[in-house]
C-alpha cells in the first residue's frame, strides 16, 4: 500500500465562519482534520462548557473530519504568562494549560497541543534566558502526568529569535523532551518557524524524526503553500520513507485572501509536490 499523508487546517483562516460552516468546507476542500486555536471558541476557552465542548465534537465528527488538536494556546486570556518570574501569574498561566489539555481530550482522541505561545513564554520580568527556560520545564514537567493521563500530548515548539528567546532551536525542544520524559511531552516541526535552524530542515525532521508527533507546513514569510519558494519537498520526502503517522497542517498567517484560496491552494500545492516525490 502506498503511504498516504493525512493533511489538517488550522481553523483560525475561517475568520466570522460559523464553526459548522467551516468543518464543512475544510472536508470538502479536501482536508481531513481540523486543528483549532481555542481563542476562536471563546475568549476563556477554558470555561467552555461540557455541553457545548460535546456539540464541537459531534459537528466535527459529522463533518466527515478528525480533530488534530489545539494551537495558538494562550491567546485568550489575555495576560496570562508562563515564564515570568511573578510566581502567581505563572501559576494561572500553566493553570491554563493544564484546561486546555482537558478542552483538547474532550474536543477529541489523541489530540496535541502546539505550545507555541511565544509572548507568553518569553523571558520578562528581569529574568535570564537561562531562568526562563527553567521556569518552562518545570512548568511542563507539572502538567505532564495529566496530559498523558488524558491522551493528550503538549509539543515542545521551537521558535525563531525575532519571536522568542525561549526555546529556538530543534535540539533545543527535543533536549527538553528528553528530561521530562513523560508520554505526554513531545515535539513537532514548523515550516515557518524554522527560518533559524542552520541545517537543512530535511536533515532536521530525519535526525529527530522519532520525537516529532506533528508537522506545521506554510511558506517562510506566513504565507499559505505554493505563495513562496519554500521546498516541501525535502521534508516531505523524509516524512514519507520514515512512515510519519501524524498530521501535516496548514498554518497559514496571512488570512487576507480567504479561506478559499488558502485552503485549496495550499492542499493543491502540497498535492503536486507529493506526486513528484
Amino acid at each position: 500500500m502506498s503511504y498516504h499523508f493525512r493533511h489538517a487546517i488550522c481553523n483560525e483562516i475561517y475568520q466570522g465562519w460559523d464553526f459548522a460552516k467551516s468543518c464543512a468546507h475544510i472536508k470538502a476542500t479536501g482536508y481531513e482534520a481540523i486543528e483549532i486555536a481555542p481563542f476562536t471558541l471563546s475568549d476563556d476557552p477554558a470555561s467552555i462548557p461540557a455541553a457545548q465542548r460535546a456539540e464541537y465534537r459531534r459537528i466535527i465528527g459529522d463533518a466527515g473530519l478528525q480533530f488534530a488538536g489545539l494551537h495558538w494556546l494562550m491567546v485568550a486570556p489575555k495576560g496570562l504568562h508562563v515564564t515570568t518570574p511573578d510566581a502567581a501569574l505563572r501559576a494561572r498561566g500553566w493553570a491554563l494549560i493544564r484546561d486546555l489539555v482537558d478542552l483538547c481530550a474532550d474536543l477529541g482522541p489523541n489530540g496535541v497541543m502546539v505550545f507555541g505561545s511565544p509572548k507568553q513564554r518569553e523571558t520578562t520580568g528581569g529574568a535570564t534566558r537561562d531562568e526562563a527556560t527553567r521556569r518552562y520545564i518545570d512548568g511542563l514537567a507539572a502538567v505532564a502526568p495529566h496530559a498523558a493521563e488524558r491522551g493528550v500530548t503538549i509539543l515542545v515548539e521551537a521558535l525563531p529569535s525575532d519571536q522568542c528567546d525561549v526555546v529556538l532551536s530543534l535540539e533545543e525542544a527535543v533536549s527538553i523532551v528528553n528530561e521530562i520524559n513523560s508520554p505526554g511531552v513531545r515535539t513537532m516541526f514548523d515550516t515557518h518557524n524554522a527560518v533559524n535552524e542552520t541545517e537543512p530542515h530535511a536533515v532536521l525532521v530525519d535526525r529527530y524524526f522519532e520525537y516529532i508527533r506533528h508537522v506545521h507546513v506554510n511558506e517562510t514569510d506566513g504565507g499559505h503553500c505554493g505563495t513562496g519558494d519554500y521546498d516541501f519537498g525535502a521534508v516531505l520526502r523524509v516524512l514519507r520513507d520514515r512512515n510519519y503517522q501524524g498530521w501535516v497542517s496548514l498554518e497559514a498567517f496571512n488570512f487576507d485572501p480567504g479561506p478559499d484560496r488558502i485552503a485549496g491552494e495550499s492542499l493543491r500545492h502540497l498535492e503536486k509536490v507529493i506526486s513528484t516525490l
